[in-house]
């Protein structure tokens, strides 16, 4: 190994090291790394300004091919993916919208009045309503105010919400597997190789709805005796809060609800209209603002910037492993060992995918497999859109196994211990292990059947 190559390989080691430890804040870390990656790695090293340039990767943002691709997919480039940051960007301004109108709340608390506010129906009806959202809004955000209304009903009601926060976790990451825009790795896979809303929702999502009838099952039994052994006093339906409650102003609620709509048709249609998903995101933001108006600059504060500042030094140190060859000695390794076996190569990784996001953050790991799985297509002669789906369902799932695995179980278990209710990894991995387990052999089986 040369120089360059030691360095890019240290940095990126020391980044994943300090994210796991997390005693820095994780966007600290990667942006150190990243601005390191590009004076240490590039200027020093390497003294070469085109790697600094592809990395940077700012003069994407001025090309038309950034924003309209006239029908044919989005060019993959190397360094900073800005298509991400800013359809990620987009996309939080819309969803701070749609919860200040108080969206979220009003839904939980409709689906909640339809089931009569009985737990099992309650705990079946919340599990499908977190696989869903999470398929358009960011997991986070929904395990946010489904735990919250979670813990609401259960002290009125008077049962135990651990259950029904842990498999409302679980089956949001299932749901943001479904779809390009569900998780960031699937965004960042979709916008690095140019696939679309209906690539991944054909593909992805058709293993994800096939895996949420299994995990529903698989949590209904493991909870039954828990969930149906509650001494529930009669449910006094009148005296539950009403949905309408929730709605903090009209105008806004509807015009967030068509805001929202209009997102999902352009998401889907994206690859037959030519916008592309900064377009789309970019689009989303501004009408969202300009709808806001005097509320616009409180919206904007409430961006999560540290998120995007992550992705973006993220995209900086990737850009060192490749720019210096590491992730192709990665990918001939992978090839070596499954001596060209493409059913070999997707089990391993969409196992290591799985593993590894278990215990560390899923994002960097899904952005340091892109060019490895391009590298590996390329020299192994296999289809990437096969590498490409075993790595989002690897990455995705496997992040539910641990408490600390996504960004989703972190929230959700978090909520749970503020308002008394401790889950720990003992009592998080017991329910989330085997359920991850199962939607992994199932995508495993799944893409074996369909593409190998």
């Amino acid at each position: 190994m040369n120089l360059e190559q030691v360095l890019a390989l240290i940095l990126f080691i020391a980044m994943f090291i300090l994210i796991v430890m997390d005693k820095i804040e994780r966007h600290y870390v990667t942006m150190a790394c990243g601005v390191l990656t590009i004076i240490g790695v590039f200027g020093i090293a390497m003294r070469s300004t085109e790697a600094i340039l592809e990395t940077l990767n700012i003069k994407s943002i001025f090309t038309v091919g950034f924003w309209y691709a006239a029908g044919s997919a989005e060019e993959s480039t190397a360094g900073i993916n800005w298509a991400t940051i800013i359809f990620i960007a987009g996309m939080m301004v819309m969803v701070e919208g749609m919860a200040a109108s108080g969206f979220f709340r009003w839904l939980c608390m409709k689906l909640a009045k339809l089931v009569h506010y009985k737990p099992i129906p309650l705990f079946v009806t919340f599990m499908l309503m977190s696989a869903f959202l999470a398929m358009f809004i960011d997991s986070i955000t929904v395990i946010l105010f489904l735990a919250a209304v979670t813990i609401e009903l259960a002290k009125l009601l008077k049962f135990d919400p651990v259950p029904m926060i842990l498999s409302e976790i679980f089956c949001a990451n299932l749901g943001g597997s479904a779809t390009m825009c569900g998780d960031p790795p699937n965004i960042i896979i979709g916008t690095s190789l140019g696939y679309s809303f209906a690539d991944f929702i054909t593909n992805t999502g058709m293993m994800a709805a096939i895996s949420l009838v299994l995990v529903v099952v698989y949590y209904f039994f493991v909870f039954r005796k828990q969930l149906a052994g509650e001494k529930l006093s009669p449910a006094d339906v009148a005296a539950m809060p009403e949905p309408k409650e929730a709605i903090t102003n009209k105008s806004a609620f509807a015009i967030s609800t068509l805001i929202f709509l209009c997102a999902v048709v352009l998401l889907v249609t994206h690859a037959q209209t030519g916008l592309t998903v900064a377009f789309i995101g970019a689009a989303i933001a501004l009408v969202t603002l300009v709808v806001a108006g005097k509320q616009a600059l409180e919206l904007l504060k409430k961006v999560d910037y540290k998120t995007l500042v992550f992705f973006i030094g993220l995209f900086m140190v990737v850009g060192g492993l490749e720019q210096t060859g590491i992730l192709e000695v990665i990918a001939g390794f992978i090839g070596n060992v499954s001596h060209g076996n493409l059913k070999l190569m997707v089990a391993i990784i969409i196992w290591v995918s799985a593993i590894a996001s278990a215990f560390v953050d899923n994002i960097p790991f899904a952005a340091t497999m892109i060019p490895v799985i391009k590298s590996l297509a390329a020299t192994q002669g296999v289809d990437l859109a096969t590498l490409a789906w075993a790595l989002s369902m690897g990455t995705d799932i496997g992040g539910s196994a641990t408490p600390i695995g996504a960004s989703a179980n972190v929230v959700g278990t978090s909520v749970a211990t503020k308002n008394g209710y401790l889950i720990g990894w003992g009592k998080y991995c017991k329910s989330a292990a085997p359920a991850t387990v199962i939607v992994i052999l199932v995508s495993m089986v799944f893409i074996f059947v369909r593409y190998c």
